[in-house]
């Protein structure tokens, strides 16, 4: 069961670290769009939004689904634990915690990776509704 281990060690974990990368990374490269677009440049409110929320998916995809995936690692490395206790009959302590350790690591990261991701996607849409309403107000009417 060795390679459980690592599952929720490398697989689990290094799962999540890099959907934290996406994440951020996504955000930035909006962030970035929203600083520097032109809304002289849209004929119409929906192309406009079209643009906007370009790829904020992945971001509200990543936030809402990492405490799920850090869940499954929590639950693998409780299954380790008990599969150790279970076949080494009387367990030391110290192998209980450890299992149990990996086990709440993997729901901590889960969380690490999704509040900054919910948080990112509530301001990356905030400023998306902003944008919107500024070039409503530019354009005197709202355009369909």
């Amino acid at each position: 069961m060795e390679w459980l281990k690592d599952t929720v060690e490398y697989g689990i974990i290094g799962f999540l670290i890099i959907l934290s990368i996406i994440a951020v990374a996504i955000a930035i490269e909006r962030y970035m769009v929203y600083r520097h677009i032109k809304l002289e440049n849209f004929l119409d409110k929906k192309s406009l939004e079209i643009d906007l929320t370009k790829k904020l998916h992945v971001i509200a995809t990543i936030g809402s689904n990492a405490p799920y995936i850090g869940l499954l690692g929590t639950v693998l490395g409780i299954m380790l634990t008990f599969y150790t206790m279970g076949v080494e009959g009387f367990v030391e302590t110290s192998k209980i915690m450890v299992g149990l350790a990996l086990a709440l690591k993997a729901t901590a990261v889960g969380l690490l990776v999704a509040i900054p991701s919910v948080a990112l996607y509530n301001f990356l849409l905030r400023k998306v509704k902003v944008l919107i309403l500024q070039w409503e107000i530019r354009n005197g009417r709202e355009r369909v």
